[in-house]
This record gives structure tokens, C-alpha cells and sequence, in this order.
């Protein structure tokens, strides 16, 4: 059995105040003044730290908002006179996809690296858009044997990247042939590269770190690579180059040492692979195609290419179609190329990476349900350095997470934590749908429940299909 896959992770809190969701508004006109206060019994003792808090205040422009949600301070009042509020400045973070609540769940992974647990329990809908309206199918979590991250039964998260052969040919026993290179991963997650809008400040070092500490990859730019640093032989096998089509390409001497290049789907797709396969033929290169209206078929026609290896498709920030005005999520198109590829009889031949909209780790088991091998991350990242996503990243802007400001280790630290985080769950997810492979998870669409196909078949006879935009 090979080794288990561990992350080492250490807590590590804020720079800043927390914005937290609640806070407890207090009512003092009728107050008893009873001798045992409610707030003082709190069971995460906040209105203590509260009260330390304001008394050493040091930044005028942070709130104090940390309450867990436990209730107990509102029920137990005897005059009433407490109740939870909403923080404003909770509800102003991130947008109508990346919403305040999945940025606070990526802070409190990223400072513990541990499962998050919300005191308050989910009040939110049933369904939802997106990946909310797809559900994983928990029937295996009674069995004793499933028991995720505590190790009871070995859980492999690992998955292949590269091509693979159809069939295998054996003289005296023994494969002939060439085979393509193939490179595994201990998870299947790739870090991408960072957005335009979310590009300040430059977090090329942290993210190296962070990808060094996981055993993962990350995308870069080349210009973004200092190539005399020192350390290259630590970094360079954790670093892919996306090469568009004017970027020049790096160093022979410096790709020899990466196992994974990109390249930007630029019409000249074979000609740059063949290119790149003489300088290091056991590099695996990835096509990068944005998903745009032609963007799925662009993929499913790619994928018929011997020298085609693995397919990058790339949604937008929040997962939807690029440029297009009913743009379909990113799981949807995911399904559309995965079925396409098996009818086509070239599904096990090639690679397929997911990325956009892939906001938790539940995003991740998701997307390989639907049919992807592995996912590319961005803002998760930068949120777990305690990003708002506001829409003010720009140059001369303050950013309220000081993030010009970051060290270093603090950062890579923070990552390596959410990714930790992530890990486990994925363990979990597997467990509870008794899987013991990630690569056998992949378009097992039998493992979960859409929305769209539970409404159709029980309502559709009564109301008909519903009406798409």
C-alpha cells in the first residue's frame, strides 16, 4: 500500500480583524442588570474577548463581528433584550457567487485547516443555482468501515495527468512500444494562475511555497518566474509555464526540469506540442481552452489528436459560459464534453482539467462527478489570505486585507492550510459515497443527484419541461 498523502499544517490566525457574520445587538433600556449576565455565560466566552478587544482598539476602520451563532445569550435573556444582527460589512464581501459565506468558510480553512463547522447550522435553500443544484449520494456514510480522515480504510486522492494508451501490446510477457509520459498528483487540484483583477500584489513566491508544500503544480506565466533564483530545483517540478502565443518560452535548461507545460489553444496546437516535445519529451503539455460558445466543441474536436495529451478548459470567475448572453455553468458544459468523449470512444485517452467557479472543496468532488480527471483554483487562494473580493483591487486603491503587505510564510502558510483543508473533505466526500479512488469517481454521475433530472421526473408529467432561457 503506498504511503498515505499528508499535509503538514499549523493554525494560523488573522493579521486583521475578523469580519464576522454576526454580532449581538444589546438593548440596555430595560436591563435588569441581573447578577449572572447572559453574555458573560457565552460558551465561546465572546463578550469577554469583545471587551478586550474594544478596550485596546488600535484601527478605527475594523469592526468587532466574531459571534459563533450559538443563540444561547438571545434565548436565555430573561427581559429579551438581546438579538443576533448581520455585520454590513459581512454582507458587502465577495458577490452573488462567491457570497460572504463561502469567504468566511475559506478563512476559518485556511487559519485551522480543519472541516468547518458553523455553530448556527445552514438556514439557507434547498437548491440553488450552479453546483447547489446538484447533491452527492451519502448512502455509504453509516458503514463503519467508511471512515474518512481518521484512516480506518486507505482513501487514494491521487490521479494520473497525461495521455493514456488504448491498449497495451506484450511480447514474452513483457509491454512494448512507447508510452507517453504521464505525471500523478496527490490530489486532483492544480493551482491556476491568478486572475487580471485579483493580480495585486504579486503572490508568485507564496503560491511556489504553497504548491511546494502541497506536492502540487501551479500555472505561471513565465515572466512572472525569476530564473537565476537559487532554489530552482526545489520549485521548478511544482511549476507549469502557460505559454500564449506571443509569450516566449523559458529556458530550455530551466523547462527539463518542470513535468508540465500549457499552452493557449492559438491554432497552431500541434506544431507547439511537437515543439515543446523535442526540447523534453517527458514533459506533458496541456491545451488551455476558454469556454466560450465554441469552446465545448472546441475540446470534444481537440481530443481526437494523438499529440493532444490533456484539455484545459477554463470557465469564468464565477463558472459560466465566457461571452455569451444565457451563459451555461461550467458542471453542465463539463458533462456535455465527458459524454461526447465517450461516445467518441476517446474518453480514457485524455486528460480533462476543470477550472472557474470552483469556490469549495465540495466544487472540487463535484466537477470529477460530472466528468472532469482534476480542477484548477484561483480565488480560493486568495482568499484565504483574508482577501474581501471587493471590486477595488487596483493600483493606488487600499485594500482592506493589506495583502501588499503579507509575509511570506504567513501566505504560503495560509494556502497550505486551505488545501489541507480541501484534502480532507475530498477524503470525507469519498468516504461517505464509498469510493476508494478519485479516479474511479470521475463521471460517476450514479454517485449524485442533479435537481434539473429529480424535477423533470417527478413534475414533468403534471407541468411539462421547464422553460430555459
Amino acid at each position: 500500500m503506498p504511503e498515505k498523502y499528508h499535509i503538514k499544517t499549523q493554525p494560523i490566525p488573522p493579521r486583521r480583524p475578523r469580519v464576522g457574520k454576526y454580532g449581538v445587538v444589546d438593548w440596555r433600556e430595560d436591563c435588569a442588570r441581573c447578577h449572572n449576565c447572559v453574555k458573560k455565560a457565552c460558551v465561546y466566552d465572546r463578550y469577554r474577548m469583545e471587551s478586550d478587544y474594544i478596550r485596546n482598539l488600535t484601527d478605527v476602520d475594523a469592526l468587532y463581528f466574531d459571534c459563533r451563532g450559538c443563540f444561547s445569550c438571545v434565548q436565555d435573556c430573561t427581559k429579551g433584550l438581546l438579538c443576533l444582527s448581520v455585520n454590513p460589512v459581512y454582507e458587502g464581501m465577495g458577490n452573488r457567487y462567491w457570497t460572504p459565506d463561502i469567504i468566511k468558510t475559506t478563512w476559518l480553512q485556511a487559519e485551522t485547516a480543519k472541516i468547518p463547522v458553523s455553530g448556527a447550522g445552514y438556514g439557507g435553500p434547498f437548491t440553488g443555482t450552479g453546483f447547489d443544484a446538484m447533491w452527492t449520494d451519502m448512502s455509504e456514510i453509516v458503514r463503519p468501515t467508511r471512515d474518512g480522515i481518521h484512516g480506518r480504510e486507505y482513501i487514494s486522492t491521487s490521479v494520473d495527468i497525461g495521455r493514456k494508451p488504448s491498449f497495451l501490446v506484450f511480447e514474452e510477457g513483457k509491454p512494448t512500444g512507447v508510452f507517453p509520459p504521464l505525471l500523478s498528483l496527490p490530489m486532483p487540484l492544480i493551482i491556476d494562475m491568478s486572475p487580471a483583477q485579483y493580480s495585486l500584489p504579486d503572490l508568485g513566491p507564496v503560491i511556489r511555497q504553497a504548491a511546494a508544500n502541497t506536492d502540487l503544480i501551479a500555472i505561471f506565466d513565465p515572466s512572472d518566474w525569476p530564473f537565476q533564483q537559487a532554489d530552482q530545483q526545489r520549485y521548478l517540478p511544482h511549476v507549469a509555464f502557460y505559454l500564449d502565443s506571443a509569450a516566449p518560452e523559458p529556458p530550455k535548461e530551466v523547462l527539463r526540469k518542470t513535468r508540465l507545460v500549457e499552452i493557449a489553444d492559438d491554432g497552431k496546437v500541434l506544431e507547439r506540442i511537437k515543439k515543446l516535445k523535442s526540447i523534453h519529451p517527458d514533459i506533458v503539455v496541456a491545451v488551455r481552452i476558454e469556454l466560450d460558445a465554441k469552446g465545448p466543441r472546441r475540446a470534444i474536436d481537440l481530443a481526437g489528436f494523438e499529440e493532444v495529451e490533456v484539455i484545459h478548459i477554463a470557465a469564468d470567475l464565477n463558472g459560466n459560459e465566457i461571452g455569451t448572453k444565457n451563459p451555461r455553468f461550467i458542471k453542465d458544459m463539463i458533462r456535455e464534453i465527458h459524454t461526447a468523449l465517450i461516445e467518441d470512444g476517446t474518453r480514457d485517452d485524455i486528460t480533462l482539467i476543470a477550472g472557474g467557479g470552483i469556490a469549495l472543496p465540495e466544487h472540487m468532488a463535484k466537477a470529477i462527478i460530472c466528468g472532469a480527471d482534476l480542477v484548477t483554483i484561483d480565488l480560493p487562494l486568495m482568499i484565504a489570505l483574508e482577501c474581501h473580493l471587493c471590486d477595488r483591487c487596483e493600483p493606488g486603491m487600499p485594500c482592506p486585507a493589506k495583502l501588499e503587505d503579507i509575509d511570506p510564510d504567513y501566505g504560503a502558510g495560509r494556502m497550505t492550510n486551505l488545501i489541507a483543508a480541501w484534502h480532507d473533505q475530498l477524503i470525507e466526500l469519498m468516504g461517505a459515497m464509498g469510493m476508494r479512488e478519485a479516479r474511479r469517481l470521475r463521471g460517476d454521475v450514479g454517485r449524485a443527484m442533479f435537481f434539473e433530472d429529480l424535477e423533470e421526473e417527478t413534475f414533468g408529467r403534471l407541468f411539462g419541461t421547464r422553460k430555459k432561457n
